[in-house]
């Protein structure tokens, strides 16, 4: 079998940094990617070849053991890596896509970095059915969006997707569409798509589970002497009352105003609002009139 020069293949310099091996590579699997050259089988082994080089160079261990080696590499026994991870290019969204299969590699990758080879023991996988690439997708929503449910669009390639977000989704969550993924192998099935929502955070509330947290600005006479606050929740205006000689920083539970719970939409968290005293400073002659009796008779 022959050297591979993974260099060459990804056109860059062998003191390339990560960076240009990255922005190499992004550039060739955009251009040889299988879902833009279906049925092209040139450009499917051309892929294939990218995505070893970049699984050897994107992977500082592996660069290494393979610069080491150099053409020499059959006079060396190696052993062998179990995991790879790339980098995918995404028509109008990041993706990455992996596998534990050691399958579709060269013999050459595979002498080096184990899998089978000849001469290094193990026998080598048959060509049956294997399910193609888990891709990996990101989107962002605001707070808002959280709490109503929401709809996003994945561009994939050569796909349009709708994802549609439920009601109280959590920043982090992981949601899969199956068979959105990479196509299979020899008839297997595609690989899924999974896709991390993050939820931007809020300039107001603080989201603790299901639960939110707020500060509401309260006027200095209302704490004095009691009254009704009015709040704005996600989705609407509340009153709330307020006991005469509220202190600043006293914080109000507001029952089942939080978020909806993602299993149950009918059920949702609390909302608990942190009250401020704020000072007035404009004050009328009745105001100020009023405010020195309460002092002289406090």
């Amino acid at each position: 079998m022959e050297y591979k020069d993974y260099y060459k293949i990804l056109g860059v310099d062998k003191k390339a940094t990560q960076e240009d091996i990255k922005k190499a590579y992004r550039k060739l699997a955009v251009k040889f990617h299988p879902d833009k050259n279906p049925g092209d089988k040139k450009a499917e082994e051309k892929f294939k070849e990218i995505n070893e080089a970049n699984d050897v160079l994107s992977d500082t261990t592996k660069r290494t053991k393979y610069d080491s080696l150099g053409e020499n590499w059959q006079q060396h026994q190696q052993g062998g890596f179990n995991q790879r991870s790339r980098q995918s290019p995404g028509g109008g969204a990041s993706y990455s896509y992996s596998s534990s299969d050691e399958g579709g590699f060269s013999d050459f990758f595979e002498s080096i970095f184990g899998g089978g080879g000849a001469g290094f023991g193990g026998g080598r996988r048959s060509g049956g059915q294997r399910k193609g690439e888990d891709y990996q997708a990101e989107t962002t929503i605001s707070l808002e969006e959280a709490f109503q449910g929401t709809t996003r669009q994945v561009n994939l390639a050569n796909q349009k997707l709708n994802l549609k977000l439920k009601q109280g989704i959590a920043d982090g969550q992981i949601l899969r569409m199956k068979e959105k993924g990479g196509p299979g192998f020899n008839g297997g099935p595609n690989g899924d798509l999974l896709i991390t929502v993050h939820v931007s955070p809020s300039p107001k509330f603080t989201r603790k589970g299901d639960d939110l947290y707020f500060d509401a600005p309260l006027p200095a006479f209302t704490a004095i002497l009691g009254g009704k606050l009015t709040v704005q929740l996600l989705d609407k205006s509340l009153s709330i009352n307020i006991p005469a000689g509220t202190d600043s920083d006293k914080t109000f539970r507001l029952k089942e105003m939080g978020l909806p719970e993602y299993s149950n939409p009918k059920q949702r968290g609390d909302a608990y609002v942190r009250v401020v005293i704020t000072v007035p400073k404009n004050l009328s002659d009745k105001d100020r009139e009023l405010l020195s009796h309460m002092i002289v008779t406090g």
